[in-house]
């Protein structure tokens, strides 16, 4: 009898053994939280004057659980290029993706292609905002173009019809967060427990016009909110600037459109907000806290909803093999160098604030220095998927980063460029290393989607990210960077070619490159 039970005893430990062995083995769930515009300043954990402002409790929540990525960039710095670029780990020329209202090639591979065809649950509910029919995912339910913030609409494959007209999808009651985080447990709750899942969650919010629930009306009402230095930077007079920009009085003057005629693109919340009577300065001051307090209201409903997901994950018992990551597709002005709105190389515009929460594997409380980019976001996922080669990325897995182990060959620059050309937000490309930042404003709208036919004078600028972090001055003629600034240009043309961005196709761009000594000679 000893002996039988002995057995059976064994038995059991070793059936244990292989069910613990099976179960570790299991791959993570990935649940992807992807705000728009929702820039780093807003988040309360990378420091500046909303720090203290901000609503963020999930967020420094996630932060103390998981890893901050302090130098998270975009390579395009506006909406549709940047979820295409997340979505397949490529630059705009090689997705096709180069400014708004495109969509991706038909059958052109990603992420969520990828995970599906090993094993992976994969869905995308929220902001889509690249046109067709998402590919690749078993279940979508997705806003029509921007969306509205309340009582939104979604489309499923039943009620699909390309572009962005809502008339043939589903109203769902509420404010957009709040639905779009509902619809995401709702979807989980009832998916396959036996696979693990991608889940794109994917916000509105903070996109303009930067509205918010009833709930967060009352936040900031007595409050005045701390200005950035740049706040009343006029002009490129005093700075070195090369370009007008998106001024602040411009989004005043939408304010007062949508004020005074019904069918205007959208509504802003709380309006009329009067600024008659103001001089330059108090206009330009009055204009900036609307701004920002619509946008942290806006920015708290995020808040609020991460928590709620964080929440769904403890309950579910499936918190600690779920990868959790929260950004952005990208930065946003609040009132720096005078400005709203993104497209820029500048900081405020191409950074992402990242965070990413796996318990099983990433230390709580870090804070990674490493430039990683939005074309590395599909390798990681691949990563930690199990899958170790695919041959489309153009980025790399940072997961060793995370880890926190030192790698040698990772980069120590990134190339960006941004195509949705506009006289005052000329088309750019530059370079970012780790303390300095070379850009041409080449000024071409090359017959991309949008962009303007009237081209501008190609100008440079450069800023010393160490002794000027706020970019307040174009250094490109200042002597004491002559010979830095000729290596980083003999860079630039590496990072073009090593992503094969030629603009061969372009013979303007060519004469450009040409002139501007952007191309190499043989024997480099």
């Amino acid at each position: 009898m000893n002996y039988f039970y002995h057995k059976l005893a064994g038995l059991f430990l070793s059936i244990t053994l292989i069910s613990c062995e099976q179960k570790e083995d299991t791959p993570p769930n990935i649940l992807f939280i992807f705000s728009d515009d929702h820039t780093a300043l807003g988040w309360g954990i990378y420091g500046g004057k909303l720090e203290n402002y901000v609503k963020n409790d999930n967020i420094k929540r996630l932060a103390s659980e998981g890893a901050v990525l302090e130098n998270a960039f975009c390579t395009n710095s506006i909406c549709s290029p940047s979820r295409a670029s997340v979505l397949t780990g490529q630059y705009s020329h090689i997705n096709q993706v180069y400014t708004l209202r495109e969509h991706l090639p038909e059958g052109h591979p990603t992420i969520a292609k990828t995970l599906g065809k090993h094993g992976y649950q994969t869905a995308v509910i929220g902001k889509w905002h690249l046109e067709k029919q998402p590919e690749g995912f078993h279940y979508f339910n997705v806003l029509p173009a921007q969306g509205i913030y309340h009582d939104p609409i979604l489309k499923t494959v039943e009620n699909w019809q390309d572009g962005g007209k809502s008339e043939h999808g589903r109203e769902y009651k509420g404010f957009s967060t709040d639905v779009i985080t509902n619809l995401t447990i709702e979807h989980l709750q009832n998916r396959d427990k036996n696979k693990p899942f991608l889940m794109f969650c994917n916000y509105k919010a903070t996109h303009e016009p930067f509205d918010y629930p009833e709930r967060h009306a009352s936040l900031y009402i007595n409050d005045t909110i701390p200005e950035p230095v740049s706040l009343l930077d006029f002009g490129k007079e005093t700075t070195g600037r090369t370009f007008k920009g998106q001024k602040l009085e411009n989004l005043a003057k939408r304010w007062a459109k949508a004020t005074t005629d019904s069918t205007f693109w959208t509504t802003y919340p709380d309006l009329p907000y009067p600024l008659d009577g103001l001089d330059s300065i108090q206009r330009r001051r009055k204009i900036y806290q609307k701004l920002v307090k619509d946008f942290m209201r806006c920015g708290a409903a995020i808040d609020d909803n991460i928590g709620k997901l964080l929440d769904f994950l403890e309950k579910e018992g499936i918190a600690d093999n779920t990868i959790v990551i929260y950004t952005s597709d990208q930065g946003y002005f609040l009132g720096e160098h005078g400005f709203f709105d993104k497209r820029l190389i500048y900081e405020e515009s191409m950074q992402m604030p990242f965070v990413i929460r796996y318990p099983k594997e990433i230390k709580g409380g870090q804070r990674i220095d490493d430039i990683i980019l939005n074309i590395d976001f599909a390798a990681l996922l691949a990563d930690y998927a199990g899958i170790k080669e695919v041959d489309y990325f153009q980025g790399k897995s940072f997961r060793e980063n995370l880890k926190g182990n030192i790698t040698d060959d990772w980069r120590k620059q990134m190339y960006y460029r941004y195509w949705l050309h506009h006289p005052d937000r000329p088309a750019h490309f530059g370079l970012r290393n780790e303390r300095y930042k070379l850009v041409l404003f080449y000024g071409q709208g090359l017959d991309k989607q949008g962009a303007s036919k009237e081209s501008s004078v190609p100008a440079w600028e450069f800023y010393d990210l160490k002794k000027d972090s706020l970019e307040l001055q174009n250094a490109i003629n200042d002597t004491e960077y002559t010979q830095i600034i000729e290596e980083m240009k003999r860079q630039l043309v590496l990072e073009k070619e090593k992503y094969k961005d030629s603009d061969s196709s372009y013979q303007v761009m060519q004469d450009i490159l040409k002139s501007e000594g952007l191309v190499l000679k043989r024997d480099e």
